[in-house]
């Protein structure tokens, strides 16, 4: 037998060895499996190191507000409504549609919202844009980005199932108000200000519009 050939059955030799080693010392598994549990004198099963709790909080309810208050049982009753809703997503959208409506606003292209807000809401930021039109106002408004936005309160009617959520917001943003004649009459090119809202959101849960409409403006 020349000399590669007993090489090779020498590592074949050692390499079988230590799978069946590895094997003593790990067992065999398939898959995802838990850690291996042994077994201790007397056949007793193992005390369990941590209890598992079932329904534990919601820390997508809990990140945004306390635990016991009538926020997080709004919140609750919410997801019950609608299992998919998510706080942290909503706040996301809220977020888009903040940036989105309040630029519509000083721009005056308000009819690119209009779906995203209530007809009263509507009908009052269209009012005070009709006015800065009669008086020949013109606003250059550049949107910087949201410096907080969190959730505020929460309230659930459960005959109505009318949800309606408050977040307050800060935002940065140059605007900048010109007279007829070209004139500055408020704001300065360049110069951040800062925007601070309470807005308030409404939705029926469980409806097929998924839209959440902004009800009502505060700071």
């Amino acid at each position: 037998m020349n000399s590669p050939i007993l090489q090779l059955l020498v590592l074949a030799g050692i390499a079988i060895f230590l799978i069946l080693r590895l094997k003593s010392v790990l067992g065999t598994r398939d898959g995802f499996e838990g850690r291996p549990r042994t077994q201790p004198a007397g056949g007793q099963a193992p005390r369990r190191e941590f209890e598992v709790i079932e329904g534990g909080p919601d820390h997508d309810i809990i990140d945004h507000v306390a635990e016991d208050s009538d926020a997080a049982t709004a919140l609750a009753e919410m997801k019950r409504i609608e299992p998919d809703f998510s706080v942290a997503t909503f706040l996301q959208g809220a977020r888009e549609a903040y940036e989105m409506i309040l630029m519509a606003f000083e721009k005056g292209k308000l009819d690119e919202v209009m779906p995203f807000m209530d007809r009263d809401v509507y009908e009052t930021f269209a009012q005070v844009v009709d006015e800065r039109e009669k008086e020949g106002l013109t606003i250059e408004a550049e949107f910087i980005g949201v410096r907080d936005l969190e959730l505020a309160d929460a309230r659930f009617d459960q005959e109505t199932r009318r949800a309606e959520i408050d977040v307050r917001a800060v935002a940065e943003l140059v605007s900048v108000v010109r007279d007829a004649e070209g004139e500055i009459i408020e704001g300065e090119p360049g110069k951040p200000k800062r925007q601070k809202d309470l807005w308030t959101y409404e939705r029926v849960m469980g409806s097929d519009d998924p839209n959440w409409r902004l009800v009502a403006t505060g700071e």
